[in-house]
């Protein structure tokens, strides 16, 4: 019975453990992003962004290569969608509240933000 008891307070300690540290971002298993290699700057996608304006790089947490458009008219204030070369965004806030807008920096699709129509918060969204 002693031996018993021995090993549950064994468990009960390692349960009750710091978790382990981070591995590095090298391994399989971390949970730290690993960006996408660069693509060529003469391959046919750069090529292509390049055309549009943008630039090829990683975003979100996966860091997968998009073309990135950066626009002429970022911070400008919005009440709507089509004030803008992208979206109207606004904070993330309570749904259906009359808000101004900012229009968005870029292209890039990542982060936390609401979609402004007609001077109200449609929806928030999160992308990563």
């Amino acid at each position: 019975m002693r031996h018993v008891l021995t090993a549950l307070v064994l468990v009960l300690v390692a349960a009750c453990a710091p978790a382990p540290a981070p591995v590095s971002a090298g391994d399989q298993w971390s949970e730290a992003p690993v960006s996408a290699p660069p693509a060529p700057p003469d391959s046919p996608e750069a090529r292509a962004c390049a055309d549009e304006g943008g630039t090829l790089r990683p975003v979100c947490r996966m860091q997968s290569l998009q073309c990135v458009v950066e626009y002429s008219d970022a911070g400008r204030a919005c009440r709507d969608g089509d004030d803008c070369q992208g979206d109207c965004r606004a904070d993330v806030g309570a749904q259906g509240q009359s808000v101004v807008g900012q229009c968005q920096a870029s292209s890039d699709p990542c982060g936390c933000f609401a979609v402004v129509e007609n001077g109200r918060v449609e929806h928030a969204l999160c992308v990563d």
